[in-house]
């Protein structure tokens, strides 16, 4: 309550991009004095709730979606706060810059945002070197991507820099062909390039040794016959999950002024508008493949949400609008109501 009152407000007074750095930046702080780390460390075993999925006990279903926490800077301070696993990247091979600001914009009326970030991050080894820092016992994912300027044709080399660059620090890999922000990139969707990505990091001699849950993350725009297609090809290549869905580039259940819309310009929408989509893919995917783990992500803000992506299908769930919009006790909230 006292965030959405006094907090919230305040910090949307700034650009979005400007509030996420500074809101980290004060948690950060407050985490270093003395009893505060203790104190929710304490609470996170109140609501120690285990479940596994892909072969990994997570602490609980509630998850922070990959592009909070692009470079790992702030896993430990976000671990006190409930999540029970916490998603990095998308990370590339090579630093990259992203696109053009402003590239984050709030949509309050829709409780919503519009990115078009761009994969902006500090690189595979700015993150590997992060990772080092974390605490043990964190569930980390790690979501990878292909950089820029690489072409589509020579994509699997980026997946496969980045896979085996973090293998011995993640618990699962994700691997990001969705987002509508990297010129090109959902071509990768398509059945052939797709397999072959996924074949290719499946048969890696890493996964030999020792084997790490893959998941593939799909965009909400896909057509049914295309999302057929892709549930072939998580059949066929055997990895251990998907992440429905990523941000959507569908601007139709939007409330805010279309010429409000419009004046941002391009970019993925995420948060409340993309739950119903997001719940219908993972119908799909799960009444054709019972056992293949699903994280549900898109518009959960509370856990009627987060209750309806579980009831479609979902092991787990993910949130990172709502965090913005509900503050940082929302997986606590959730979790205390879930059943």
């Amino acid at each position: 309550m006292w965030y959405r009152l006094l907090i919230k407000p305040l910090f949307f007074l700034i650009t979005p991009e400007k509030a996420h750095y500074l809101a980290m930046d004060l948690w950060k702080f407050l985490t270093k004095i003395p009893g505060v780390a203790f104190y929710y460390n304490q609470k996170q075993k109140a609501y120690f709730q285990p479940i596994e999925v892909a072969g990994i006990t997570f602490p609980n279903r509630i998850g922070l979606a990959a592009g909070f926490d692009k470079n790992g800077k702030w896993i430990n301070e976000l671990s006190l706060l409930g999540f029970g696993h916490i998603e990095v990247g998308t990370v590339t091979p090579q630093p990259q810059p992203g696109n053009e600001k402003p590239r984050l914009f709030r949509l309050p009326k829709d409780h919503a945002l519009i990115n078009r970030m761009g994969f902006n991050n500090d690189g595979m080894e700015a993150l590997s070197r992060s990772l080092e820092k974390s605490k043990p016992g964190i569930i980390i994912g790690g979501n990878i991507g292909k950089n820029k300027w690489t072409p589509n044709e020579e994509a699997v080399q980026d997946y496969l820099l980045c896979f085996e660059k973090l293998h011995p620090q993640v618990h699962y890999f994700v691997v990001n062909v969705s987002s509508p922000n990297t010129p090109g990139l959902r071509a990768l969707q398509e059945k052939e390039p797709l397999l072959h990505l996924l074949n290719t990091l499946q048969q890696h001699p890493l996964q030999q040794q020792q084997a790490k849950p893959i998941f593939l993350k799909i965009a909400p725009d896909l057509t049914d016959e295309s999302l057929a297609d892709v549930i072939t090809v998580l059949e066929e290549s055997k990895i251990a999950g998907v992440i429905a869905c990523n941000t959507t580039i569908d601007r139709s259940r939007l409330k805010t002024a279309a010429k409000k819309v419009e004046a941002i310009g391009a970019g993925g929408v995420s948060g409340k508008p993309t739950q119903h989509r997001a719940i219908q893919v993972i119908e799909k995917i799960r009444t054709s493949l019972p056992t293949i783990a699903i994280i549900g992500v898109g518009g959960i803000f509370n856990a009627e949400d987060a209750q309806r992506m579980i009831k479609a299908g979902a092991n787990l769930v993910q949130v990172y609008t709502g965090f913005i919009y509900e503050g940082p006790h929302i997986a606590y909230q959730i979790l205390k109501k879930l059943n």
